[in-house]
């Protein structure tokens, strides 16, 4: 393809030359935050369903298990569609066409699978963060304070400071503000509603802030056809020749990508080679939609396991709109202004933008403040605003929590109630938060001149390397009931470990400028981070899924076929039947107490038709095993006891490997505090749900 030939006329000095925001504009930001506050405030009324939701722990941080489908769709549409996305969705559909929209489409699997296989199992286990299901899981308490520090650095990494980032990007050149003021305003009226509200007032402000985005980005996708590519054919067509008019006709730089328009490309060379999109892509987002405490503790907020698969659902179904209203808008951008959009000479792009090794990441703000009349700029800047508080308070939320259940809680465990919610609300949402803050905004110059200027390729690159041990560990412990802790602690480290080595060595051996030689060592110049992805999945995989029996279990054995019941007709693992001898754990036997019996958690070998359910049977206080959870295991009873005489448990206070399958509908509520004398032995009253 021939190139135009470069000339020495400088695009203009500054980006937003002719437009700015008109008192149309500011009105409608300004009602804007207006119905934000009066969300927040509405939710926080005294004497609501929603306020009464505030006063517990549960209240605060799950919204009271009482969201409908609807808002928990739109929130984790919202909490996944923050302002990077739009600034660095964009940026890389103007750099190299629509191939990064392979990110979308995984995730509307991946939101399902949430839906379908993860949330029964959260939900059975009674669990509020997800470092507290790995702990239950493999009853390992090093393990949860491990996973709940990773969780934060994420956080710092490949949330908080890229939003704040692209937020900054699209504030600063469209209100010409100091950078830092921006970002302080917008973090005082974030932490407002999500301090005072707890994860209620953020779902119900996401799910305004979610109408307010689809509005305004469709609304620029109309436009878009207005202007001269016209629709998908003409940007076919005109795509191809946007090319710089300053750059290095002796190089490729400027170029657009010949395979712009397709999503599979060469496996070894390209950008986005197809082994990563089937594969390298599917763990991360796995870790995203499946096992991230922003999006899970969404779904957990929800009133009933029909409402949280309904959310999922819905956002499936929303995770279609971004190939149309952020990467195809990019590479609009990029067609109607490639001087400034797809500048390739770092000199000109360390005066556009400030950044030298590229301008992409403008292509968004620069589409909305060149193209928009006014008012429907101001509708933009309020879609930018929502999308970045709409992520920020999900974040914020979600650290308080595992702050407060999963750190402050591990080293206080005799905390009262009070105490955990006055954490939560302040300490943890507060001084916390900002200190999140504080390292995210130290973190914004590493994330400007990574991975050639493309926000998005910053954030999955680092994906990739910390989200697949995570994501390995989950899936094992969900999926595989050999996984043990000591494989699972070790995997788990080796995998982080492995993947932060090559996270330092991207940010040692940055990407030359366009035009230079790579000298990169090779693991960082010929691997890609999509195949060191699927490199790390193997890894921890094989250290995690170890072929021998897990420690503290003996082989289970199943029901006579007369007598098991047909729950969904799964042959689940279950108790020997009362007629065979229980089997004993000699490992862990003590000296001065009795053998201690393995935790097979149900009976279900009974003589009951089988429209009934057998029901729980608690071990007595003596058997149970040494470093267990609040709620000991439950075991198979006594040979003297009668399958008749059980202290039944609601389901969702399990947490182990063998129910993790078990349908809490199946179960009829039960009365608490109820005294039942099962073989002799008085049972402690029963937790409320």
């Amino acid at each position: 393809m021939s190139s135009p030939t470069p000339t020495t006329v400088p695009p203009p000095d500054s980006l937003f030359p002719s437009s700015s925001l008109t008192v149309v504009d500011i009105v409608v930001l300004v009602l804007y935050f207006v119905f934000v506050l009066v969300v927040g405030l509405w939710v926080n009324i005294p004497g609501t369903d929603h306020s009464l939701t505030h006063s517990t722990v549960q209240g605060y941080f799950l919204a009271g298990k009482t969201m409908l489908w609807w808002p928990v769709g739109a929130s984790l549409f919202a909490s996944n569609v923050g302002s990077g996305h739009f600034v660095g969705l964009a940026g890389t559909g103007a750099a190299s066409g629509i191939a990064v929209a392979a990110y979308e489409l995984n995730g509307m699997f991946s939101v399902l699978l949430l839906g379908w296989l993860f949330l029964p199992i959260y939900i059975t286990a009674g669990v509020t963060t997800m470092p507290e299901y790995l702990e239950r899981r493999y009853r390992s308490p090093r393990i949860r304070l491990f996973i709940a520090v990773v969780y934060l650095f994420i956080y710092i990494f490949t949330k908080i400071s890229v939003d704040i980032y692209a937020g900054a990007i699209f504030i600063q050149q469209a209100l010409h503000w100091d950078l830092y003021i921006a970002v302080a305003g917008l973090l005082l009226i974030t932490a407002l509603y999500t301090v005072g509200g707890g994860l209620a007032a953020v779902i119900y402000t996401d799910a305004l802030q979610t109408v307010i985005m689809l509005v305004g980005a469709l609304t620029l996708t109309g436009f878009c056809k207005l202007c001269p590519c016209g629709g998908l054919e003409g940007l076919r067509l005109m795509y191809p020749e946007s090319v710089p008019r300053v750059r290095d006709t002796n190089t490729s730089c400027g170029l657009p990508r010949d395979d712009a328009f397709h999503i599979f490309r060469h496996p070894v060379t390209s950008d986005f080679p197809w082994p990563g999109v089937v594969l390298g892509m599917a763990v991360p987002s796995l870790w995203y939609w499946c096992t991230d405490q922003v999006i899970v503790q969404r779904s957990l907020s929800a009133k009933s396991m029909l409402h949280a698969k309904g959310g999922s659902l819905f956002a499936a179904y929303l995770k279609i709109l971004p190939l149309f209203i952020m990467v195809i808008p990019g590479m609009v951008s990029r067609v109607l202004f490639p001087d400034e959009v797809a500048c390739a000479n770092p000199d000109e792009c360390q005066r556009l933008c400030g950044n030298s090794v590229g301008c992409t990441d403008i292509a968004y703000p620069k589409l909305v403040m060149e193209l928009l009349p006014g008012g429907l700029r101001g509708l933009m800047m309020a879609v930018m605003v929502a999308a970045l508080m709409s992520s920020l308070t999900s974040i914020f939320n979600s650290s308080s929590t595992i702050f407060t259940m999963d750190l402050w809680l591990r080293f206080r465990p005799h905390c009262t109630e009070w105490e955990l919610m006055v954490i939560g609300r302040l300490w943890g949402s507060v001084v916390f938060v900002l200190v999140l803050v504080l390292v995210s905004v130290l973190w914004i110059p590493l994330v400007q001149a990574s991975q050639g200027g493309q926000l998005f390729i910053y954030i999955q690159s680092i994906s990739s390397y910390l989200q697949p041990p995570i994501a390995i560990v989950f899936i094992a412990g969900c999926f595989w009931p050999r996984a043990n802790e000591k494989a699972a602690f070790w995997g788990l480290l080796a995998g982080i470990l492995l993947g932060c080595v090559r996270m330092v060595l991207d940010f040692i051996y940055e990407e030359p400028v366009c035009g230079q030689p790579d000298t990169r060592p090779d693991i960082v110049r010929c691997v890609h981070y999509l195949h060191f992805s699927i490199i790390l999945s193997l890894f921890t995989l094989i250290m995690v899924s170890p072929s021998h029996i897990p420690p503290h279990t003996v082989p289970y054995t199943r029901c006579p076929p007369n007598t098991q019941s047909p729950l969904h007709k799964m042959p689940l693992y279950t108790a020997p039947p009362h007629t065979a001898p229980l089997t004993h754990s000699p490992k862990h036997t003590a000296p001065s107490h009795p053998p201690l019996l393995t935790y097979s958690p149900l009976t279900r070998c009974s003589p009951q038709p089988p429209s009934q359910t057998a029901p729980f049977i608690r071990c007595p206080p003596h058997c149970y095993p040494p470093h267990t959870n609040p709620l000991p295991p439950f075991t198979a009873p006594p040979a003297h006891c009668s399958p008749l005489d059980p202290i039944s448990l609601p389901v969702q206070h399990l947490g182990l490997p063998n129910l993790l399958s078990l349908p809490q509908s199946l179960y009829p509520p039960l009365p608490h505090h109820t005294d039942t004398h099962t073989c002799g032995l008085t049972a402690p009253p029963v937790p409320h749900p």
